[in-house]
């Protein structure tokens, strides 16, 4: 009869006859192989980054069309109402939010490549005091639990500061016009010429809502757009303006 193995027996049999799938792929042993592995990484992040990065662009695409298109319906008509330009400052806040969030998972992967590049690759084409594994360290504990680098909040700014800030200009530059042009008449003769508050006010008016309070409320969107415009974050590092950044 065999002789009963004691559970810490049993427990290290297991172990020695688990099979290498279960205990995973081996580490890097040697200098070649952890060299090949941190390549290898690097090209996976970079090619993460641009796809995040093919995203965002593909948004502000969708963004400058919108604008295009809204402008072409409401100034080549006389008789084609203001409120689509005020659906156009809405249709790009949708896409300004959606570029946002897309933009913070870009972010995290950006962060990723620059540790890499700047800690790394740069150190080995020009090296520069001791060498840090600051770096490797951050990379590991995003790895291990990635977050996201900055706010909702900050990623919106961001984009506006970019590229959006300069699509809602255009866009009230366009409803002021359109709202202090002249009425054309069938015969091709001007009619209804803005030449007081009143006539803005009223040519202003959507459906229901009076004017006075549609301006308003543009200018109260239009403050908070500048707001966040000029809105500076501190220690942005990299992404300051004068910087490569995007």
């Amino acid at each position: 009869m065999p002789a009963e193995l004691s559970p810490l027996t049993l427990e290290t049999e297991l172990r020695e006859t688990e099979s290498p799938e279960r205990q995973g792929p081996p580490l890097p042993q040697t200098t070649q192989e952890t060299i090949n592995t941190i390549v290898h990484y690097y090209r996976g992040e970079l090619g993460r980054m641009a796809g995040w990065r093919d995203r965002i662009d593909r948004t502000s695409n969708w963004a400058i069309t919108v604008v295009a298109a809204m402008l072409s319906v409401s100034l080549s008509t006389p008789s084609s109402h203001h409120g689509v330009l005020l659906f156009a400052m809405l249709l790009i806040t949708l896409l300004l939010l959606i570029e946002a969030r897309r933009y913070r998972f870009f972010d995290v992967y950006r962060a990723r490549v620059r540790q890499l590049e700047r800690g790394y690759f740069a150190q080995i084409l020009s090296p520069e005091g001791q060498p840090s594994l600051k770096w490797s360290a951050s990379i590991a504990m995003s790895l291990r639990k990635p977050a996201f680098l900055m706010s909702y909040r900050e990623a919106v700014c961001r984009r506006l500061q970019r590229n959006y800030c300069w699509m809602y200009l255009i866009l009230l530059l366009a409803w002021a016009l359109k709202i202090s042009s002249p009425k054309i008449s069938a015969n091709g003769e001007p009619f209804g010429h803005v030449r007081s508050w009143t006539d803005f006010t009223e040519r202003a008016e959507l459906g229901p809502v009076p004017g006075w309070a549609v301006m308003i409320g543009v200018a109260l969107f239009y403050v908070l757009v500048l707001y966040a415009s000029l809105h500076k974050e501190e220690h942005e590092g990299e992404l300051a303006h004068g910087e490569v950044h995007v």
